[in-house]
C-alpha cells in the first residue's frame, strides 16, 4: 500500500478493484482471433484466424462528449458505456469493415470500484451488441483533474474488411436511393446545446415524466446510442452497398455527403421518417429553427445506406429481419449539398 500516493489522492488498492470487478465483464466480449487476457501491458488479437485474403484494418476513435453531465446528474453510469463503443464502431462500419477490438479509457477524479465496474459493464454491453473484444483499457485516477464525482471514458477501435470490400465514395451514382435506419434517440452528439435548452434555459428538473415521451425527459436523453453492426453487416454481406454514413454531430448536412463524391448531393424528403419526439422537444423548448435542427442532431435517422434501386426492397427486407426501422428517405443528385424537402 502507498500511503503517500494515497495522500496525494490516488488509491491503488482502489485500482486493483476495479480490475477485479471487470475480469468478468470482459470475459463476455471474447471472439475469434482474441489471445490472451487482461492485464497484459497491451491486447493481443490474431489477424490470421479470420482467414482473410486481403484485410484493411479500419480504426475509429471517439468519446461521449457532454452527455456524460446528464449521467452524472442523475447517477446513472451504466449505458454510457455502450454510447461510447457505438460511436466508435458505427464509425468504422460506415467504411464497410466489421469491428473486431475495442479498448477503453476512463479517468476519473476519485476511483469508485462500483461506478468505474458500472462503466466498463456498459462498454462490455456494447461489444457484445457489436461482436467486438474488448481486449484492453486504462482507469486513471486524475485529482485535481476532475472532481470526485466526474470521470470522462473515450474508446478506440479495429476492424478489418477486405480490399475489395472498402465502401468509399466512388461507388454512389447519382440516382441511387437513400435508406435511413432509426435513431434511438439523440445518441451521443448536440448535448452542450441539450443541456442549455433544459437546464439553463428551461431549468427543467431531469426526472420530469413526459407523455410525449412516454418516460421522463432525463431517461430520454440518457437513451443509448443505437449499434448498427449486426443489421448493416448483414445488408454488407448480401447487397452491394454504394455508401454509408453514420449521423453524428453535424446531422444530416455534414455527415451525408461524406459518403459522397465531391459533385454530389442528396434530396432528402422529411416526411418519409419519424422525427422522435424527443427532436420535437427539444426544438419546442428551445425555439430552434428547423435547419438548425437537421444542422446539429440525428433527427431520427442514426445512420444511411446508399443502394441501387434494384437492391431497395433486399435491404429493406435484411434491416426489417433485424428489427430495424428503416425507410427510403432520399436519393442522390449531380447537385452538391443536403435538400430536405
Amino acid at each position: 500500500m502507498s500511503d503517500s500516493y494515497k495522500q496525494a489522492g490516488v488509491n491503488l488498492e482502489a485500482g486493483y478493484e476495479v480490475v477485479s470487478r471487470i475480469k468478468k465483464h470482459v470475459k463476455r466480449t471474447d471472439r475469434l482471433g482474441v489471445m490472451g487476457s487482461i492485464g497484459s501491458f497491451g491486447g493481443l488479437f490474431d489477424l490470421s484466424a479470420l482467414k482473410m485474403k486481403n484485410p484493411v484494418l479500419v480504426s475509429g476513435t471517439d468519446g461521449v462528449g457532454t452527455k456524460l453531465k446528464l449521467a452524472m446528474m442523475m447517477n446513472k453510469h451504466d449505458t454510457v458505456g455502450i454510447d461510447v463503443v457505438a460511436m466508435c464502431v458505427n464509425d468504422v462500419l460506415a467504411q464497410g469493415a466489421k469491428p473486431l477490438f475495442f479498448l477503453d479509457y476512463v479517468a476519473v477524479g476519485k476511483n469508485d470500484p462500483t461506478v468505474v465496474e458500472m462503466l466498463v459493464k456498459g462498454v462490455a454491453d456494447g461489444c457484445v451488441m457489436a461482436n467486438c473484444a474488448l481486449i484492453g483499457g486504462e482507469t486513471a485516477e486524475m485529482p485535481d483533474m476532475y472532481d470526485v464525482d466526474e470521470y470522462d471514458i473515450a474508446g478506440f477501435t479495429v476492424g478489418a474488411v477486405e480490399k475489395d470490400d472498402i465502401i468509399d465514395p466512388s461507388r454512389v451514382k447519382v440516382n441511387d436511393v437513400v435508406i435511413g435506419i432509426a435513431s434511438s434517440g439523440v445518441h451521443s452528439n448536440g448535448f452542450s446545446l441539450v443541456r442549455k435548452i433544459v437546464l439553463k434555459d428551461n431549468k427543467i428538473d431531469l426526472n420530469t415524466y413526459y407523455d410525449s415521451l412516454g418516460m421522463t425527459i432525463g431517461e430520454a436523453l440518457l437513451t443509448p446510442t443505437k449499434i448498427y453492426v449486426q443489421s448493416v453487416s448483414d445488408v454488407l454481406d448480401h447487397v452491394y452497398v454504394h455508401g454509408i454514413a453514420h449521423i453524428t454531430g453535424g446531422g444530416f448536412y455534414e455527415n451525408m455527403p461524406r459518403c459522397l463524391q465531391d459533385d454530389q448531393g442528396l434530396v432528402i424528403n422529411r416526411d418519409s421518417f419519424e422525427v422522435l419526439p424527443i427532436f420535437k422537444l427539444l426544438q419546442q423548448l428551445g425555439h430552434i429553427d428547423e435547419m438548425e435542427m437537421y444542422n446539429v442532431f440525428n433527427m431520427g435517422i442514426g445512420m444511411i445506406i446508399i443502394v441501387d434501386k434494384d437492391d431497395v426492397d433486399k435491404t429493406l427486407d435484411i434491416l426489417a429481419s433485424h428489427n430495424e426501422k428503416a425507410s427510403v428517405i432520399g436519393y442522390v443528385t449531380s447537385e452538391k449539398g443536403v435538400k430536405i424537402l
